[in-house]
């Protein structure tokens, strides 16, 4: 499978059309998974002939591949390439990586979504250079929470790796749990101003908490 020629093949096409194309497949895969997904729904929801997917996509196969590819493509330059990986405070990092996220997520919901499951699936085929990226991608992804942080600057009579896990947990929790409130609203019109005051009087009293001397203020 060449996914360089189904690039090319189908960004020829109209960038609107690209567009209702690529949310409806998005949606379809992100909620049924590879093996359950149908190419009828997709045309259905995207409003084409199912003749036209064809043409762009011989296989249910190569959409799938593409749209994985597009998507790592969409997470690394718009989420992770803006992340400052060298900022050793662990809660300005970890702020750093959701608010990115957040803002990505708004622009780029359906790849997000569809993400979560391609990450966790192991029986779609995939070129193995696409598995290749996956697993680059998350490696990335680990090495931007966990590498340089400076938890010298923990409090001492604390275990420094569990203050780690009860930081990360901590703002995890919150972006779930606002991505939860917020379910099946239009995330580009929300107003996140509000949610982010809240989120750093959160961390304010994180750092009180854990950390040996207050840090500066997010």
């Amino acid at each position: 499978m060449e996914v360089i020629v189904i690039v090319e093949r189908f960004e020829n096409l109209e960038e609107r059309k690209q567009r209702t194309i690529l949310q409806a497949a998005l949606a379809e895969f992100a909620a049924h998974g590879y093996a359950k997904a149908s190419t009828n729904r997709i045309v259905q929801a995207a409003g084409i002939g199912k003749g036209m997917l064809f043409y762009y996509f011989t296989s249910k196969q190569e959409l799938y591949a593409y749209l994985v590819k597009y998507s790592l493509e969409t997470i690394q330059s718009r989420y992770l390439d803006r992340v400052d990986g060298e900022e050793p405070d662990m809660i300005e990092r970890l702020t750093q990586l959701a608010r990115l996220k957040m803002e990505a997520q708004v622009e780029n919901e359906e790849v997000f979504n569809f993400s979560a499951v391609f990450m966790q699936e192991n029986d779609a085929p995939l070129p193995d250079e696409l598995a290749v990226k996956i697993g680059e991608l998350k490696q990335t992804g680990y090495r931007l929470m966990y590498e340089g942080i400076d938890k010298s600057r923990f409090r001492k009579d604390a275990d420094p790796d569990k203050v780690f896990h009860l930081i990360r947990w901590s703002i995890d929790g919150f972006q779930q749990e606002l991505l939860a409130k917020l379910s099946g609203q239009n995330l580009a019109e929300i107003d996140f101003a509000p949610y982010w005051d809240e989120f750093y009087g959160y961390l304010a009293i994180l750092k009180r908490s854990f950390y040996e001397t207050e840090g500066e203020s997010s």
